[in-house]
Formats: structure tokens, C-alpha cells, sequence
């Protein structure tokens, strides 16, 4: 196996980090009380549709780019490096959702409307935050054209700006899928009070909501789906650990303490040199689990979760010490510092804990041993 990156990749990740780099600004969000959409969520995405980002995983069948993961963890990973606000991970999850679950007639239906901007997003966990309580489930029933869903969802990713809904319930006692249209009748979106204010995550209740079945929905869907968005969240990780690192090199060499600058303190070395080791390790995991999933390797679950429970924690641990180095200072809201911290406190919960992922590891490799 060679993970040294092609030229290709090479180039798409300088140009989306130029693209990024150009049309990210942070500033309207360091202050109490701002809102993700101050800082250009929805004109970013109109940006990032003109470029393709938003079809990069669908199929070339159903009018998408058709490129790997490795492809995506370069884009995913200047996303992350800025914070940039965009719907782009919760359109993601509802179109890996109806690609696993949808049928062809479906999936060349609703798929081929990313190209031209639709944007999605994937209701799994109940109120509580359990993405396997079927008790606390939306609930789906036949009527008369289709079916109704009613219940109730929470930590739904970018429900407030998606025109779909893909949203996973209860029929017969079985969970299977469906896609609701975000305006329809009975379907009321909250925006939770989310400690991460770079990302949009809100409260979805359906009372009565019609929906449209996917159809071929199973039980394995969401494992599917799931593995794919702890590649995100770590590829997001291991670039807010390589940024915030950055940050503290910088401040480190021109910050002056007792006439030398800050960096020259061995005390202040240790801290930068734990988070150069934590990025390259959570880097070295992104990729490998983007080539496991690219290759359809039987190892790629595995890859998937300890990419996400080292990466989350790491990505904690880093914009803690990036704090530190700042000082005082690091804590304001005038500074940017706070805004990688918060988001590494989500991602690191996101989908569960990260000892919920190391828990699945050791259930998969139990598994194979079996």
C-alpha cells in the first residue's frame, strides 16, 4: 500500500484550500451571540454546488463526480482547517443514506439534484441523542399515497437549510428510511442552542409528515452511512489539529516573555511538540481509512471508528494546549481559538463518544476472529 498522495489529490487539496482560504471569514461569529449564518453558510454553499463539492461521492450513474474518499478528505480536510459554514456534512449523510437505502429508480431521482444545489440532511438519533433506542423512534404508518411519519429527532445536522429530509423510523417494528420534503405540512425544525456555532444542529418534530419510503431500506444501512461520516468528523479533526497548531507556532515566535520569545521555553515546546505528534497520527489514520473505504476493504469499519476516537479525542486535547499557549488572550471572544475548541467538543460527540467508537472496534475484530 502507497498512502503518499497522487498529484491529483495534491492539487485538489491547494485548490480547495485556496478556495477556502478566499472565501471563509470567521469574524462576524467572534462575539456573544452570533449566529452561523452571519459568517456566509448559505452563500458558501452556493459556492461550493458551483464547484461540484456537493455531488464529489455520487455515482457518475446518477449524475455525480463518482471520486473516492481520498478525494473527499482533501476537500472535507480545508473544511475543516477553516471551520468553513456550509450544509455540506448533513448533505452528505442524507445522500450516502439514499444511496444505501434507496432504490435505482430513487437514487437517480433525488441523487442527481445535488449537482444543482438541493441539499439534504439525515435524521437517525432519537430526542435523547441514542441512535439505537426504537423506543423513542419516529414512528412511520401507511396512508393514502405513501406514509406518515410521526415523533421526534434531535442532533439533526443542517435540517434548518435542507430542502430534503432523510429520516429514519419505525414501520412494523422494522427501521427503514424515508425522504420527506422539508417543507412539508406537520414538520416543525428547531435550531438547538449548539455549542459549536460554526455548525447548524437542530430539532426535527413530525407530526403526521408525509414521506416517501426508500426502498430498499435494511438493516445495515446506518452502520454504511455512519462509517462514512466518522471519516468526515476525523478528517475535520486531524486538519483543526494541524490549524490550531499552526496558530500556536506562530503566536509562540512572536509572543516575548522576560525578553524571549514564548517558544523558546522548553515548557512551551513540549505543548507544540505533543500537537505535531497528535496531527500526524490523526492524519496518518484519515488516510488509511479513506483508502480501507475507497477499496471496500474488509478492515475499513475499524479504520473508520479508531480514525474518529483517536482524531476526536486528539482534536480536544490540541485546541486545549493551543489555549494554553495563548494565554489569557486565547480565552477571548476576539480570538479564533475558542471557535476549534467548541468544535472539537461536538465532533467528539457528534456520533457518539469516542469510547463508543473503541467499543465498536473491539465488537468488529471479535467478529472476524468469531
Amino acid at each position: 500500500m502507497n498512502f503518499s498522495l497522487s498529484e491529483d489529490h495534491e492539487f485538489l487539496r491547494d485548490s480547495a484550500a485556496k478556495f477556502v482560504d478566499e472565501q471563509v471569514d470567521l469574524a462576524p461569529l467572534l462575539r456573544p451571540g452570533a449566529d452561523v449564518s452571519e459568517a456566509g453558510y448559505d452563500r458558501l454553499w452556493d459556492k461550493i454546488t458551483e464547484l461540484g463539492w456537493s455531488a464529489i461521492m455520487v455515482p457518475e450513474a446518477y449524475g455525480g463526480l463518482g471520486m473516492d474518499y481520498i478525494d473527499l478528505v482533501m476537500i472535507i480536510g480545508e473544511i475543516g482547517r477553516t471551520l468553513a459554514p456550509s450544509p455540506l456534512f448533513g448533505t452528505l449523510a442524507g445522500a450516502w443514506a439514499i444511496e444505501a437505502a434507496g432504490s435505482e429508480a430513487q437514487k437517480m431521482e433525488h441523487l442527481a439534484k445535488l449537482a444543482e444545489g438541493m441539499k439534504f440532511a439525515l435524521a437517525v438519533a432519537d430526542e435523547n441523542g441514542s441512535y439505537s433506542n426504537m423506543e423513542t423512534d419516529v414512528v412511520a404508518k401507511q396512508a393514502s399515497g405513501g406514509y406518515e411519519l410521526s415523533g421526534t429527532k434531535s442532533f439533526v445536522v443542517d435540517a434548518a437549510s435542507a430542502d430534503k429530509l432523510v429520516v429514519s423510523a419505525l414501520n412494523n417494528g422494522q427501521k427503514e428510511y424515508f425522504i420527506v420534503d422539508a417543507a412539508a405540512d406537520g414538520l416543525k425544525i428547531d435550531i438547538l442552542q449548539w455549542r459549536d456555532i460554526t455548525r447548524q444542529v437542530c430539532k426535527v418534530e413530525f407530526d403526521g409528515v408525509s414521506a416517501e419510503r426508500l426502498e430498499a431500506s435494511r438493516d445495515d444501512v446506518w452502520p454504511w452511512v455512519r462509517d462514512r461520516l466518522y471519516l468526515v468528523l476525523a478528517a475535520e479533526s486531524a486538519a483543526g489539529i494541524r490549524a490550531v497548531l499552526n496558530d500556536a507556532v506562530a503566536y509562540a515566535k512572536e509572543r516575548v516573555a522576560f525578553g524571549r520569545p514564548i517558544g523558546a521555553y522548553q515548557a512551551i515546546k513540549h505543548q507544540l511538540a505533543n500537537i505535531a505528534g497528535a496531527a500526524e497520527g490523526a492524519n496518518a489514520m484519515v488516510q488509511y481509512a479513506a483508502w480501507a473505504l475507497s477499496e471496500n476493504d474488509e478492515r475499513a469499519s475499524i479504520a473508520a471508528a479508531m480514525a474518529q476516537s483517536y482524531g476526536s479525542e486528539q482534536y480536544k486535547e490540541a485546541t486545549h494546549r493551543n489555549i494554553q499557549v495563548f494565554g489569557a488572550i486565547g480565552f477571548t471572544w476576539e480570538m479564533k481559538n475558542h471557535l476549534y475548541y467548541k468544535r472539537a467538543r461536538c465532533n467528539a460527540e457528534l456520533l457518539g463518544a469516542p469510547a463508543s467508537q473503541r467499543e465498536q472496534v473491539v465488537r468488529l475484530l471479535e467478529r472476524q476472529a468469531a
